[in-house]
């Protein structure tokens, strides 16, 4: 297959022939019509002087017409105006009102038998004054070609016996012009080839100059270490440097999902390492033969622990790959919030009692949603979970549901606790994202920083958003906003505050 450079040199030398032959058609019909439109006042200037040298005759005192001794009753030229016609070099007739011819000049006599009585015969339809037609004859001798004939009227004094002067001009020139052009572009077409070509070639490598060098930019960014490289702006070109600015976001997303990756797989190899350490220590002292049937039991149930753990974090990471490529489908149906806030309630007090938390749902504003009913207890409990992990004993959680406009509904998950620092809160919802150490030994025991990101691809699924606000030190405020059955999705930000 050619290359773009090809392609473009040889579409623009088509281009560049065609625009040249067009060029020369239109040139070469101009040229013809101007060389007729000056052939015609030239047989019109004939044919007045004709007109004029009978006239002047006449006014000079010579008959203007005698009898015909060879036709009796008939007229023809004087002897005295014909002798004077004579001297008249070119191509002329005159005819009277009948069609008869009363004058031939001298060159249409010499004209062979054929050509002249072809001539004869067609000055016979010329009866139109002021009309132009072309009559073809072969006459070597005279180096005639074809004439363009004219039809003239007599002019005043010599009508009705002069009706008509007809005058022949011929047409060497207008053929010399037209195969002169043609001659002429022919010679000029290879020289126009090969300068189109030359510069349509220059042109090409000039325009393509800025692509080989951004070329050669990406090539050099051959694996996911590189992408911090960007590329260099072209502000001299707008096609150039859009491509380049949109190719630079290109690569920053791509950066950006390289680190991610890298993250995840850090991330996830860490949170499976400690797990199969302690889950090896634990099979092998289960296996050791010293091991008592009790230790061995212990063993075992802390081996079940981990196993159930890491399939926990297995069945997450599996969530969020399908939440990464699209698959995350729901089993909608129409849920009331109420019902739903009711069953997350009941097992929040159990899971607070254990920890030594109130736990209250004031007001519960009810409200049809589509969704899917297994997924939203999910995310609920998920910030239920998360707002007794990080409360110390005593304080309080409270649940509740309000419409903050027929479209939308928000359900809120606000806990005392210890709080997010203001430089974690934006990156909770990422994946394995843990807040400080601190938060962490607050929780006793810490996850694997998935169940908001989770919580979040939910939200999102369901046409709604989690939003987060929190203080150090002054407890977090969960808010989910979902829209209500039958309006269409809103993302609005939660406009609540700690108070």
């Amino acid at each position: 297959m050619a290359s773009t450079r090809v392609r473009f040199t040889l579409s623009y030398v088509g281009v560049s022939m065609a625009a040249v032959v067009a060029f020369a058609v239109v040139l070469y019909f101009s040229r013809i019509s101007l060389a007729e439109a000056q052939l015609y006042d030239q047989a019109i200037l004939f044919a007045d002087d004709i007109i004029r040298d009978v006239q002047l005759s006449r006014e000079r005192g010579y008959p203007l017409m005698v009898a015909d001794p060879a036709e009796p009753g008939s007229l023809n030229v004087s002897p005295q105006i014909r002798a004077f016609l004579d001297l008249r070099p070119g191509y002329f007739i005159l005819v009277d009102s009948l069609g008869n011819n009363l004058y031939i000049s001298p060159q249409v006599r010499a004209l062979p038998p054929t050509d002249g009585d072809s001539l004869l015969q067609y000055t016979k339809r010329l009866v139109t004054p002021r009309t132009l037609a072309r009559v073809s004859l072969v006459a070597d001798t005279l180096n005639v070609h074809s004439l363009w004939l004219l039809a003239r009227r007599g002019g005043a004094g010599l009508e009705p016996l002069i009706s008509r002067v007809i005058v022949g001009i011929p047409d060497q020139f207008t053929e010399l012009s037209g195969e002169l052009l043609l001659g002429t572009m022919f010679v000029l077409l290879p020289f126009i080839l090969i300068g189109a070509s030359a510069a349509a070639w220059f042109m090409a490598d000039r325009a393509f100059e800025p692509m080989h060098a951004l070329t050669d930019q990406l090539e050099a960014i051959t694996d996911g270490r590189s992408l911090h490289r960007r590329l260099p702006p072209d502000l001299d070109n707008d096609e150039v440097g859009r491509l380049t600015t949109t190719l630079n976001a290109m690569l920053a997303r791509l950066e950006l999902s390289f680190a991610a990756l890298r993250r995840f797989t850090a991330d996830a190899s860490h949170e499976l390492k400690t797990p199969l350490a302690v889950l090896r220590a634990d099979v092998e002292r289960a296996m050791h033969p010293r091991t008592t049937k009790d230790d061995r039991m212990v063993a075992l149930e802390e081996a079940l622990q981990e196993v159930t753990r890491m399939s926990d974090l297995v069945d997450s990471l599996l969530t969020l790959a399908r939440a990464d490529e699209g698959r995350f489908e729901l089993a909608e149906e129409t849920i009331h919030v109420e019902p739903l806030l009711q069953d997350v309630y009941e097992t929040a007090t159990i899971l607070g009692e254990t920890a030594g938390l109130s736990i209250s749902m004031p007001s519960v504003a009810d409200a049809v949603i589509l969704g899917e009913r297994t997924r939203l207890r999910q995310l609920l409990l998920n910030l239920v979970t998360n707002a007794i992990k990080y409360t110390p004993r005593g304080g309080k959680v409270e649940i509740a549901s309000v419409l903050k406009s027929p479209a939308e509904i928000a359900i809120t998950v606000r806990d005392t606790g210890i709080g997010i620092s203001a430089t974690d809160l934006p990156h909770i919802f990422d994946r394995f994202w843990r807040a400080d150490r601190a938060r962490s030994r607050a929780a006793e025991r810490s996850g694997f920083g998935l169940g908001l990101a989770i919580s979040q691809y939910i939200a999102q699924a369901h046409g709604g958003e989690l939003v987060a606000q929190s203080r150090l030190g002054r407890g977090t405020l969960f808010t989910l906003l979902l829209p209500v059955a039958g309006t269409p999705p809103s993302a609005s930000n939660s406009d609540f505050t700690d108070s």
